[in-house]
Protein backbone atom coordinates (compact mmCIF):
# COMPACT_ATOMS: atom_id res chain seq x y z
CA UNK A 1 0.00 0.00 0.00
CA UNK A 2 2.84 2.60 0.62
CA UNK A 3 5.78 0.99 -1.30
CA UNK A 4 8.14 -0.59 1.37
CA UNK A 5 11.88 0.06 0.30
CA UNK A 6 14.03 -3.24 -0.67
CA UNK A 7 11.00 -5.80 -1.07
CA UNK A 8 14.19 -8.85 -1.03
CA UNK A 9 15.42 -7.74 2.82
CA UNK A 10 14.62 -10.53 5.52
CA UNK A 11 12.83 -8.80 7.99
CA UNK A 12 14.56 -7.34 10.75
CA UNK A 13 15.17 -9.33 14.12
CA UNK A 14 12.92 -8.90 17.29
CA UNK A 15 14.74 -5.68 19.18
CA UNK A 16 16.46 -6.86 22.26
CA UNK A 17 17.52 -4.65 25.21
CA UNK A 18 19.39 -1.50 24.34
CA UNK A 19 23.15 -1.28 24.64
CA UNK A 20 24.50 2.37 25.47
CA UNK A 21 23.17 5.90 25.76
CA UNK A 22 20.46 5.58 23.54
CA UNK A 23 17.23 4.83 25.44
CA UNK A 24 14.62 6.65 24.97
CA UNK A 25 13.01 7.75 28.20
CA UNK A 26 9.18 8.76 28.20
CA UNK A 27 9.75 11.24 31.00
CA UNK A 28 12.41 12.97 29.67
CA UNK A 29 11.35 13.57 26.03
CA UNK A 30 8.67 16.04 26.65
CA UNK A 31 9.72 17.65 29.78
CA UNK A 32 11.34 21.28 30.30
CA UNK A 33 15.08 20.94 29.18
CA UNK A 34 17.39 21.86 31.63
CA UNK A 35 19.49 24.84 31.92
CA UNK A 36 22.79 25.33 32.25
CA UNK A 37 24.04 28.06 34.75
CA UNK A 38 26.94 28.98 36.75
CA UNK A 39 24.85 28.00 40.12
CA UNK A 40 25.46 24.28 39.00
CA UNK A 41 28.44 22.01 40.87
CA UNK A 42 30.78 20.44 37.69
CA UNK A 43 28.62 17.43 38.22
CA UNK A 44 25.86 18.86 37.59
CA UNK A 45 27.08 20.56 34.57
CA UNK A 46 28.71 17.31 33.13
CA UNK A 47 25.50 15.24 33.24
CA UNK A 48 23.87 18.57 31.27
CA UNK A 49 25.83 18.09 29.21
CA UNK A 50 25.40 14.90 28.72
CA UNK A 51 22.05 14.78 28.65
CA UNK A 52 22.40 17.40 25.83
CA UNK A 53 24.35 14.68 23.39
CA UNK A 54 22.11 12.18 24.37
CA UNK A 55 19.02 13.88 22.82
CA UNK A 56 21.31 15.00 19.78
CA UNK A 57 21.90 11.04 19.44
CA UNK A 58 18.23 10.41 19.63
CA UNK A 59 17.80 13.62 16.99
CA UNK A 60 20.14 12.18 14.32
CA UNK A 61 18.37 8.63 15.13
CA UNK A 62 15.05 9.92 14.44
CA UNK A 63 15.77 12.07 11.95
CA UNK A 64 17.97 9.15 9.76
CA UNK A 65 14.55 7.11 9.97
CA UNK A 66 12.37 9.57 9.04
CA UNK A 67 14.19 10.45 6.04
CA UNK A 68 14.12 6.69 5.25
CA UNK A 69 10.29 6.59 5.48
CA UNK A 70 9.92 10.04 3.51
CA UNK A 71 11.52 7.67 0.61
CA UNK A 72 9.73 4.81 1.13
CA UNK A 73 6.24 5.31 1.92
CA UNK A 74 3.19 6.41 -0.53
CA UNK A 75 2.77 9.85 0.60
CA UNK A 76 -0.06 10.60 -1.82
CA UNK A 77 -1.64 7.55 -0.14
CA UNK A 78 -1.00 8.24 3.59
CA UNK A 79 -4.49 10.80 4.07
CA UNK A 80 -6.63 7.74 2.90
CA UNK A 81 -4.81 5.02 4.85
CA UNK A 82 -6.45 3.74 8.36
CA UNK A 83 -4.45 4.79 11.19
CA UNK A 84 -3.42 1.23 12.05
CA UNK A 85 -2.64 0.19 8.51
CA UNK A 86 -0.20 2.91 8.53
CA UNK A 87 1.69 2.26 12.18
CA UNK A 88 2.17 -1.01 11.32
CA UNK A 89 4.01 0.11 8.18
CA UNK A 90 5.55 2.55 9.78
CA UNK A 91 6.80 -0.27 12.40
CA UNK A 92 8.07 -2.62 10.52
CA UNK A 93 9.91 -0.04 8.11
CA UNK A 94 11.67 1.99 11.30
CA UNK A 95 12.50 -1.68 12.47
CA UNK A 96 14.56 -2.16 9.38
CA UNK A 97 15.65 1.01 8.91
CA UNK A 98 17.14 0.70 13.16
CA UNK A 99 18.38 -2.75 12.46
CA UNK A 100 20.85 -1.41 9.50
CA UNK A 101 21.95 1.88 11.48
CA UNK A 102 23.37 -0.61 14.22
CA UNK A 103 20.76 1.00 16.88
CA UNK A 104 19.06 -1.62 19.14
CA UNK A 105 16.01 -0.81 20.58
CA UNK A 106 14.05 -2.06 23.67
CA UNK A 107 9.94 -2.56 23.52
CA UNK A 108 9.10 0.90 25.35
CA UNK A 109 11.85 2.92 23.11
CA UNK A 110 10.11 1.63 20.21
CA UNK A 111 7.01 2.61 20.71
CA UNK A 112 8.26 5.97 21.66
CA UNK A 113 10.21 6.26 18.38
CA UNK A 114 6.99 4.88 16.74
CA UNK A 115 4.79 7.63 17.81
CA UNK A 116 7.84 10.35 17.51
CA UNK A 117 7.76 9.11 13.66
CA UNK A 118 4.31 9.05 12.84
CA UNK A 119 3.58 12.67 14.24
CA UNK A 120 6.66 13.47 11.69
CA UNK A 121 4.33 11.65 9.11
CA UNK A 122 0.81 12.49 10.03
CA UNK A 123 1.19 15.29 12.43
CA UNK A 124 3.69 18.20 12.67
CA UNK A 125 6.67 16.97 14.22
CA UNK A 126 8.38 17.67 17.62
CA UNK A 127 5.50 20.04 18.72
CA UNK A 128 2.25 17.58 17.93
CA UNK A 129 2.98 16.48 21.69
CA UNK A 130 2.63 19.64 22.61
CA UNK A 131 -0.76 19.94 20.47
CA UNK A 132 -1.43 17.12 22.62
CA UNK A 133 -1.02 18.50 25.86
CA UNK A 134 -4.57 19.98 27.01
CA UNK A 135 -2.18 21.91 29.63
CA UNK A 136 -0.51 23.69 27.09
CA UNK A 137 -2.40 26.88 25.61
CA UNK A 138 0.49 28.73 23.33
CA UNK A 139 3.21 27.32 21.53
CA UNK A 140 6.02 29.56 20.66
CA UNK A 141 9.32 28.76 18.83
CA UNK A 142 12.36 30.65 18.65
CA UNK A 143 14.31 29.02 15.91
CA UNK A 144 14.87 25.35 15.96
CA UNK A 145 16.28 24.43 19.07
CA UNK A 146 13.93 26.94 21.07
CA UNK A 147 10.49 25.97 22.48
CA UNK A 148 8.78 27.25 25.13
CA UNK A 149 5.44 26.81 25.83
CA UNK A 150 2.70 28.87 28.20
CA UNK A 151 0.87 26.47 31.04
CA UNK A 152 -1.52 28.52 33.90
CA UNK A 153 -0.09 31.93 32.31
CA UNK A 154 3.74 31.02 32.74
CA UNK A 155 6.01 30.55 29.63
CA UNK A 156 8.28 27.25 30.39
CA UNK A 157 11.49 26.18 28.26
CA UNK A 158 11.09 22.44 26.81
CA UNK A 159 13.53 20.06 25.75
CA UNK A 160 11.61 19.71 22.19
CA UNK A 161 13.32 21.16 19.13
CA UNK A 162 13.67 20.89 15.67
CA UNK A 163 17.02 19.11 13.72
CA UNK A 164 17.66 22.19 12.09
CA UNK A 165 16.13 25.24 10.33
CA UNK A 166 15.69 23.15 7.08
CA UNK A 167 13.46 20.64 9.51
CA UNK A 168 11.32 23.64 11.45
CA UNK A 169 10.50 25.09 7.54
CA UNK A 170 9.33 21.95 6.68
CA UNK A 171 6.97 21.77 9.23
CA UNK A 172 5.73 25.34 8.64
CA UNK A 173 5.53 24.74 4.81
CA UNK A 174 3.07 21.54 6.01
CA UNK A 175 0.57 24.05 7.36
CA UNK A 176 0.78 26.79 5.07
CA UNK A 177 0.78 24.42 2.18
CA UNK A 178 -2.64 22.44 3.80
CA UNK A 179 -4.25 26.03 3.76
CA UNK A 180 -3.53 27.28 0.27
CA UNK A 181 -1.05 29.99 1.47
CA UNK A 182 2.55 30.40 1.42
CA UNK A 183 5.63 31.35 3.00
CA UNK A 184 8.69 32.44 1.77
CA UNK A 185 11.59 35.15 1.48
CA UNK A 186 9.29 37.23 -0.67
CA UNK A 187 6.31 37.13 1.30
CA UNK A 188 8.51 35.93 5.25
CA UNK A 189 5.24 35.85 7.30
CA UNK A 190 1.74 34.17 7.18
CA UNK A 191 -0.90 33.36 9.84
CA UNK A 192 -3.15 30.16 9.35
CA UNK A 193 -5.05 28.10 10.97
CA UNK A 194 -4.96 24.64 12.34
CA UNK A 195 -7.56 21.45 11.57
CA UNK A 196 -7.78 21.83 15.49
CA UNK A 197 -9.00 25.31 15.37
CA UNK A 198 -5.50 26.67 16.65
CA UNK A 199 -4.47 30.12 15.39
CA UNK A 200 -0.79 29.88 13.65
CA UNK A 201 1.65 32.47 13.09
CA UNK A 202 5.04 32.22 11.50
CA UNK A 203 7.90 34.66 10.29
CA UNK A 204 10.74 33.12 8.59
CA UNK A 205 14.01 34.40 7.19
CA UNK A 206 15.26 36.76 6.31
CA UNK A 207 12.62 38.73 8.44
CA UNK A 208 13.69 36.30 11.43
CA UNK A 209 17.29 36.94 11.91
CA UNK A 210 18.12 33.31 14.20
CA UNK A 211 15.32 30.84 12.30
CA UNK A 212 12.15 30.68 11.93
CA UNK A 213 9.73 32.45 14.72
CA UNK A 214 6.42 30.40 15.25
CA UNK A 215 3.74 31.01 17.44
CA UNK A 216 0.50 28.73 17.79
CA UNK A 217 -2.54 30.06 20.51
CA UNK A 218 -4.27 26.35 20.41
CA UNK A 219 -7.80 26.75 20.28
CA UNK A 220 -9.77 25.57 23.31
CA UNK A 221 -11.97 22.53 22.78
CA UNK A 222 -14.54 23.28 25.73
CA UNK A 223 -15.22 26.87 26.55
CA UNK A 224 -15.33 27.96 30.19
CA UNK A 225 -18.75 29.09 31.85
CA UNK A 226 -19.75 31.48 33.86
CA UNK A 227 -20.06 29.79 36.87
CA UNK A 228 -16.64 28.12 36.32
CA UNK A 229 -14.94 31.77 35.58
CA UNK A 230 -16.37 32.64 39.00
CA UNK A 231 -14.99 29.80 40.63
CA UNK A 232 -11.33 30.02 38.60
CA UNK A 233 -11.35 33.77 40.26
CA UNK A 234 -11.93 35.94 37.18
CA UNK A 235 -15.03 37.67 38.45
CA UNK A 236 -17.52 37.39 41.19
CA UNK A 237 -20.93 36.81 41.60
CA UNK A 238 -22.00 40.24 41.44
CA UNK A 239 -20.47 41.35 38.11
CA UNK A 240 -21.56 38.19 36.30
CA UNK A 241 -25.31 39.61 37.97
CA UNK A 242 -24.85 42.76 36.65
CA UNK A 243 -23.31 41.68 33.19
CA UNK A 244 -26.37 39.01 32.61
CA UNK A 245 -28.72 42.02 32.89
CA UNK A 246 -26.09 43.84 30.38
CA UNK A 247 -26.28 40.87 27.80
CA UNK A 248 -30.21 40.52 28.27
CA UNK A 249 -30.95 43.70 27.63
CA UNK A 250 -29.11 44.21 24.32
CA UNK A 251 -26.43 46.46 25.61
CA UNK A 252 -23.44 46.69 23.02
CA UNK A 253 -20.12 45.56 25.25
CA UNK A 254 -16.59 45.65 24.20
CA UNK A 255 -14.22 43.51 25.84
CA UNK A 256 -10.65 45.13 26.31
CA UNK A 257 -7.24 43.78 26.88
CA UNK A 258 -3.84 43.06 26.09
CA UNK A 259 -2.81 39.80 24.01
CA UNK A 260 -3.31 36.47 25.80
CA UNK A 261 -5.54 38.33 28.49
CA UNK A 262 -8.66 36.38 28.00
CA UNK A 263 -10.70 38.81 25.77
CA UNK A 264 -12.00 35.84 23.67
CA UNK A 265 -12.85 33.73 26.60
CA UNK A 266 -15.14 36.11 28.21
CA UNK A 267 -16.62 37.35 25.01
CA UNK A 268 -17.30 33.42 24.81
CA UNK A 269 -19.11 33.76 28.55
CA UNK A 270 -21.05 37.01 27.79
CA UNK A 271 -22.02 35.16 25.08
CA UNK A 272 -24.01 32.42 27.20
CA UNK A 273 -26.17 35.16 28.56
CA UNK A 274 -27.96 36.08 24.52
CA UNK A 275 -31.60 34.25 24.33
CA UNK A 276 -31.85 31.12 22.33
CA UNK A 277 -34.42 32.96 20.01
CA UNK A 278 -31.85 35.32 18.68
CA UNK A 279 -30.26 35.16 15.40
CA UNK A 280 -26.45 35.71 15.89
CA UNK A 281 -24.04 36.61 13.12
CA UNK A 282 -19.96 36.07 14.13
CA UNK A 283 -17.35 37.49 12.25
CA UNK A 284 -13.47 36.41 13.50
CA UNK A 285 -9.83 36.75 11.03
CA UNK A 286 -9.85 32.99 12.78
CA UNK A 287 -12.76 31.51 13.95
CA UNK A 288 -12.39 30.99 17.62
CA UNK A 289 -15.82 31.90 19.22
CA UNK A 290 -17.87 28.64 20.44
CA UNK A 291 -21.84 29.82 21.00
CA UNK A 292 -23.69 27.46 22.53
CA UNK A 293 -26.80 28.98 20.94
CA UNK A 294 -28.74 27.81 17.68
CA UNK A 295 -29.29 30.00 15.60
CA UNK A 296 -25.46 31.20 15.05
CA UNK A 297 -24.38 32.48 11.06
CA UNK A 298 -20.66 32.33 11.33
CA UNK A 299 -18.10 33.66 9.37
CA UNK A 300 -14.27 34.27 8.80
CA UNK A 301 -12.41 36.29 6.41
CA UNK A 302 -9.41 35.25 3.70
CA UNK A 303 -6.38 36.78 2.88
CA UNK A 304 -5.69 37.55 -0.81
CA UNK A 305 -3.69 34.17 -2.36
CA UNK A 306 -0.62 34.14 -3.86
CA UNK A 307 -1.58 36.50 -6.87
CA UNK A 308 -2.91 39.03 -4.37
CA UNK A 309 -6.50 38.23 -5.26
CA UNK A 310 -9.65 37.07 -3.27
CA UNK A 311 -9.27 38.80 -0.48
CA UNK A 312 -12.36 39.26 2.07
CA UNK A 313 -11.85 41.46 4.83
CA UNK A 314 -13.89 41.84 8.66
CA UNK A 315 -15.25 44.99 6.65
CA UNK A 316 -16.70 42.51 3.70
CA UNK A 317 -18.32 40.50 6.10
CA UNK A 318 -19.61 42.73 8.21
CA UNK A 319 -21.02 45.21 5.39
CA UNK A 320 -22.51 41.55 4.19
CA UNK A 321 -23.84 40.65 7.73
CA UNK A 322 -26.39 43.78 7.85
CA UNK A 323 -28.34 41.97 4.83
CA UNK A 324 -28.52 38.62 6.59
CA UNK A 325 -31.36 40.20 9.23
CA UNK A 326 -29.07 39.47 12.51
CA UNK A 327 -30.37 40.37 15.95
CA UNK A 328 -26.92 40.67 17.14
CA UNK A 329 -23.48 40.70 15.13
CA UNK A 330 -20.49 39.59 17.39
CA UNK A 331 -16.89 40.48 15.81
CA UNK A 332 -14.06 38.47 17.41
CA UNK A 333 -11.89 41.43 17.26
CA UNK A 334 -12.44 45.13 15.83
CA UNK A 335 -8.78 46.07 15.01
CA UNK A 336 -9.30 47.87 11.60
CA UNK A 337 -11.45 50.08 9.25
CA UNK A 338 -14.08 47.22 9.88
CA UNK A 339 -15.18 49.48 12.88
CA UNK A 340 -16.86 52.16 11.00
CA UNK A 341 -19.80 49.47 10.00
CA UNK A 342 -19.31 47.97 13.70
CA UNK A 343 -20.38 51.20 14.95
CA UNK A 344 -23.05 52.49 12.57
CA UNK A 345 -24.56 48.30 12.96
CA UNK A 346 -24.58 49.44 16.58
CA UNK A 347 -26.35 52.82 16.06
CA UNK A 348 -28.97 51.46 13.73
CA UNK A 349 -30.83 48.87 15.43
CA UNK A 350 -28.16 45.74 16.25
CA UNK A 351 -28.83 46.47 19.71
CA UNK A 352 -26.43 43.53 22.01
CA UNK A 353 -23.82 43.97 19.23
CA UNK A 354 -20.07 42.56 20.77
CA UNK A 355 -16.56 42.60 19.78
CA UNK A 356 -13.12 42.87 21.35
CA UNK A 357 -10.13 45.19 21.46
CA UNK A 358 -5.99 45.72 21.99
CA UNK A 359 -6.05 47.98 25.09
CA UNK A 360 -5.05 48.78 28.40
CA UNK A 361 -7.71 50.66 29.86
CA UNK A 362 -10.89 51.58 29.11
CA UNK A 363 -10.03 54.78 28.37
CA UNK A 364 -7.27 53.67 25.74
CA UNK A 365 -10.36 51.60 24.73
CA UNK A 366 -12.21 54.88 23.46
CA UNK A 367 -8.76 55.68 21.91
CA UNK A 368 -7.53 53.07 20.07
CA UNK A 369 -11.49 53.38 18.61
CA UNK A 370 -10.58 57.03 17.28
CA UNK A 371 -7.60 55.38 16.26
CA UNK A 372 -9.11 52.87 13.89
CA UNK A 373 -11.39 55.70 12.52
CA UNK A 374 -8.92 57.98 11.58
CA UNK A 375 -6.84 55.07 9.58
CA UNK A 376 -9.52 54.23 7.81
CA UNK A 377 -9.21 57.27 5.97
CA UNK A 378 -13.09 58.89 6.84
CA UNK A 379 -12.97 62.71 7.75
CA UNK A 380 -14.64 63.38 10.84
CA UNK A 381 -14.65 65.99 13.44
CA UNK A 382 -13.42 64.98 16.84
CA UNK A 383 -16.73 65.66 18.86
CA UNK A 384 -18.65 63.90 15.78
CA UNK A 385 -16.89 61.02 16.07
CA UNK A 386 -17.01 60.65 19.83
CA UNK A 387 -20.27 61.38 19.63
CA UNK A 388 -20.73 58.61 17.30
CA UNK A 389 -18.86 56.37 19.53
CA UNK A 390 -20.56 57.26 22.99
CA UNK A 391 -23.85 56.47 21.26
CA UNK A 392 -22.59 53.35 19.86
CA UNK A 393 -21.06 51.44 23.17
CA UNK A 394 -22.78 51.38 26.08
CA UNK A 395 -20.32 49.25 28.21
CA UNK A 396 -16.18 48.29 28.39
CA UNK A 397 -15.25 44.93 30.22
CA UNK A 398 -11.72 45.12 30.99
CA UNK A 399 -9.52 42.12 31.11
CA UNK A 400 -5.90 41.47 32.26
CA UNK A 401 -3.49 39.17 32.48
CA UNK A 402 -1.77 39.61 35.93
CA UNK A 403 1.72 39.05 36.49
CA UNK A 404 1.64 36.04 38.65
CA UNK A 405 0.03 34.57 35.03
CA UNK A 406 -3.86 34.57 36.35
CA UNK A 407 -6.53 36.62 33.83
CA UNK A 408 -8.93 39.07 36.18
CA UNK A 409 -11.98 41.22 34.66
CA UNK A 410 -10.32 44.02 36.56
CA UNK A 411 -13.05 46.82 35.38
CA UNK A 412 -16.35 47.12 34.02
CA UNK A 413 -16.92 50.76 33.19
CA UNK A 414 -19.91 52.25 31.44
CA UNK A 415 -20.46 55.27 28.94
CA UNK A 416 -22.79 57.94 30.13
CA UNK A 417 -22.72 59.94 27.22
CA UNK A 418 -20.40 63.49 26.78
CA UNK A 419 -20.06 66.19 27.97
CA UNK A 420 -18.25 68.86 25.99
CA UNK A 421 -15.69 67.09 23.77
CA UNK A 422 -15.02 64.29 26.44
CA UNK A 423 -17.03 61.01 26.44
CA UNK A 424 -18.37 60.48 29.74
CA UNK A 425 -17.58 57.23 31.95
CA UNK A 426 -18.23 55.80 35.23
CA UNK A 427 -16.34 52.44 36.66
CA UNK A 428 -18.81 50.17 38.65
CA UNK A 429 -16.96 47.07 39.43
CA UNK A 430 -13.21 46.96 39.54
CA UNK A 431 -10.70 44.54 40.82
CA UNK A 432 -7.92 46.25 43.71
CA UNK A 433 -4.77 44.33 44.19
CA UNK A 434 -4.21 43.65 47.61
CA UNK A 435 -0.59 42.21 48.21
CA UNK A 436 1.35 39.87 46.57
CA UNK A 437 3.10 36.47 48.42
CA UNK A 438 6.25 35.64 48.63
CA UNK A 439 5.64 32.70 45.55
CA UNK A 440 4.68 35.88 43.29
CA UNK A 441 1.01 35.32 43.46
CA UNK A 442 -1.24 38.53 43.17
CA UNK A 443 -3.98 38.67 45.72
CA UNK A 444 -6.96 41.45 46.05
CA UNK A 445 -10.45 41.60 46.22
CA UNK A 446 -13.55 42.74 43.47
CA UNK A 447 -15.91 45.54 44.69
CA UNK A 448 -18.36 47.76 43.43
CA UNK A 449 -17.31 51.30 43.25
CA UNK A 450 -20.54 52.98 44.95
CA UNK A 451 -22.06 54.07 41.92
CA UNK A 452 -25.40 52.93 40.58
CA UNK A 453 -25.46 51.73 37.16
CA UNK A 454 -26.82 54.59 34.47
CA UNK A 455 -28.79 51.62 32.59
CA UNK A 456 -30.90 50.60 36.16
CA UNK A 457 -34.08 51.97 34.72
CA UNK A 458 -33.30 49.85 31.32
CA UNK A 459 -32.77 46.77 33.63
CA UNK A 460 -36.07 47.31 35.28
CA UNK A 461 -38.49 47.65 32.39
CA UNK A 462 -36.73 44.49 30.67
CA UNK A 463 -37.66 42.94 34.36
CA UNK A 464 -34.04 42.44 36.31
CA UNK A 465 -34.75 44.15 39.53
CA UNK A 466 -31.46 44.73 40.18
CA UNK A 467 -30.67 45.76 43.90
CA UNK A 468 -28.43 48.85 44.51
CA UNK A 469 -26.18 46.88 47.16
CA UNK A 470 -25.09 45.52 44.04
CA UNK A 471 -23.01 47.97 43.79
CA UNK A 472 -21.55 48.50 47.03
CA UNK A 473 -17.89 49.01 47.33
CA UNK A 474 -17.84 46.23 50.12
CA UNK A 475 -14.84 44.09 48.92
CA UNK A 476 -15.61 40.69 47.89
CA UNK A 477 -12.27 38.42 47.68
CA UNK A 478 -11.14 36.61 44.73
CA UNK A 479 -8.76 33.93 46.13
CA UNK A 480 -8.92 30.78 43.57
CA UNK A 481 -11.53 28.09 44.55
CA UNK A 482 -10.48 25.68 41.74
CA UNK A 483 -7.70 26.24 39.73
CA UNK A 484 -6.25 28.82 37.57
CA UNK A 485 -6.99 30.75 34.14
Amino acid sequence: MFGRFKQNQQPAPEAQPIVGELSLEPEVIHKARPKASDTMTPEEKEAYLREQKRLDKLMDVRMKVHQRLLETLNLSAIDQAAEADLRREIGAITRESIHELGVVLNGQDQKELLQDLMDEVTGLGPIQPLLRDDTVNDILINGPHQVFVERAGKLELTNVRFKDDRHLLRVIDKIVSAVGRRVDESHPYVDARLEDGSRFNAMVPPCAVDGALVSIRKFTKEKLSIEELINFGAFNEPMATYLQAAVATRLNIIVSGGTGSGKTTTLNALSGFIGANERIVTIEDTAELQLQQIHVGRMESRPANVEGKGEVSQRDLLRNALRMRPDRIIVGETRGDEVIDMLQAMNTGHDGSMTTIHANSPRDSLSRLENMIAMSGVDMPIKAMRGQISSAVNLIVQVSRLTDGSRRMVSITEITGMEGEIISMQEIFKFQRDYVDEDGKIHGHFTGTGLRSAFMERFKQWGFNIPASLFSDTPVYADIVEGEI
